[in-house]
């Protein structure tokens, strides 16, 4: 199984050629982003990341068998708990989140972690430099160890926290140390997009060899609406950087569609 655990709506997509693009890259099940960073999407904005829950609901609301939403609020925001809260209700099953003008260890961070436990929403987050210039000084991984005041949740830092990849390591490793079962972690690591190039051979080996491959997931991180062949060309990208590394079927396996699967609790 193909799991992709990262892709964005825009707003302008429809879900017949959401399809089509899994369909053309082989991909079995994806996580799906509520758009925030389009159109009249803004983070900024709580009617509008309202609007986008709604928008997100409506267009996998046929398709949950392998579309997997992701609502998105802003906890800097007011009523941002209520909000999580009415996306879940409305068939979003899990939580983006993306500290920008708030840290992740902020009290008003807390109140969403309270609401997602108690709903038990897993959280992809942000983690790293913005590649679009924006300051990445709320995302470092060290940062997201507040979570671990919440045993009820499970979340992922997408990127591996370029380029605080050895910090997001050190991160998840601690659950490992102390014997705890991968799946039951707190702590995934997304390989989508964050190291350049130059780098992606060396930041992959290393987590691989700490976090092993149990709690490593793929995400292409592409915006849709966009082509198969452009979401299996990121998975081409990741399938030969394991085969540089002389990674083996089962971690692969897991990379690409286990370590997602159990963090979302399906088959």
């Amino acid at each position: 199984m193909i799991i992709d655990a990262h892709i964005h709506c825009s707003g302008d997509e429809k879900v017949d050629d959401v399809l089509q693009a899994l369909d053309g890259a082989a991909v079995d099940k994806a996580i799906v982003l509520a758009p925030f960073l389009t159109g009249n999407y803004m983070l900024g904005d709580g009617a509008s990341l309202r609007g986008a829950n709604q928008y997100l609901a409506r267009l996998i609301a046929n398709h949950t068998d392998r579309l997997i939403g992701f609502a998105v609020v802003n906890p800097s925001l007011g009523n941002a708990s209520e909000d999580l809260r009415h996306a879940h209700d409305l068939g979003l099953s899990g939580l983006k989140m993306v500290p920008a003008g708030w840290y992740p260890y902020d009290d008003c961070a807390h109140r969403i972690y309270e609401a997602a436990s108690v709903l038990k929403i897993p959280i992809l987050f942000h983690s790293g430099i913005f590649i679009d210039g924006k300051s990445g000084r709320f995302c470092r991984p060290a940062f997201y160890e507040v979570i671990r005041d919440y045993p009820n949740l499970q979340v992922t830092l997408a990127h591996l926290g370029w380029p605080w990849a050895d910090e997001a390591n050190a991160v998840g490793l601690i659950d490992l140390i102390n014997g705890v079962p991968p799946d039951k972690s707190q702590f995934r690591f997304d390989i989508s997009f964050g190291a350049p190039p130059v780098y992606r051979l060396e930041v992959l080996r290393k987590a691989i060899a700490v976090l092993t491959p149990e709690l490593l997931q793929f995400g292409s991180d592409v915006f849709l609406p966009c082509s198969g062949e452009l979401i299996k060309s990121r998975i081409n990208d990741v399938s030969e950087l394991l085969e540089r590394l002389d990674i083996d079927k089962r971690s692969r396996e897991r990379i690409m569609g286990g370590t997602a699967a159990a963090w979302l609790g399906i088959s």
